[in-house]
């Protein structure tokens, strides 16, 4: 069974950065497609970021674009997402999901694993 567990979430200012983090287990991801969605109260989930294992491609949302970094360290199986300028806009629990095929998605639907979500709160 795989896990998904995310860390880094928290409050911050606006402007400010935090870099957010999801460990993955039970399965080797460094060939598959990992990605980052958010969810804000009274909203639906949307797609921030995603990378493809085996190349490296990624994909951003154009709200978080020029931002928000999306890494990952297949040594560790692990996937980051470091988010600079932050805004209050950008409030919102952030999940990680990662999907067997090799290629970005910007789909929730086409992600096999999620995690179970951090908080991101940006004040103004």
């Amino acid at each position: 069974q795989v896990q998904l567990v995310e860390h880094g979430g928290g409050l911050v200012q606006a402007g400010g950065s935090l870099r957010l983090s999801c460990a993955a287990s039970g399965r080797t991801f460094s060939s598959a497609t990992m990605g980052w969605f958010r969810q804000a109260p009274g909203k639906e989930r949307e797609f921030v970021a995603c990378i493809v294992g085996s190349v490296g491609y990624t994909s951003y949302a154009d709200s978080v674009k020029g931002r928000f970094t999306i890494s990952r360290d297949n040594a560790k199986n692990t996937v980051y997402l470091q988010m600079n300028s932050l805004k209050p806009e950008d409030t919102a629990v952030y999940y990680c999901a990662g999907r067997v095929v090799q290629q970005c998605n910007r789909r929730e639907g086409a992600y096999d694993y999620w995690g179970q979500g951090t908080q991101v709160t940006v004040s103004s």
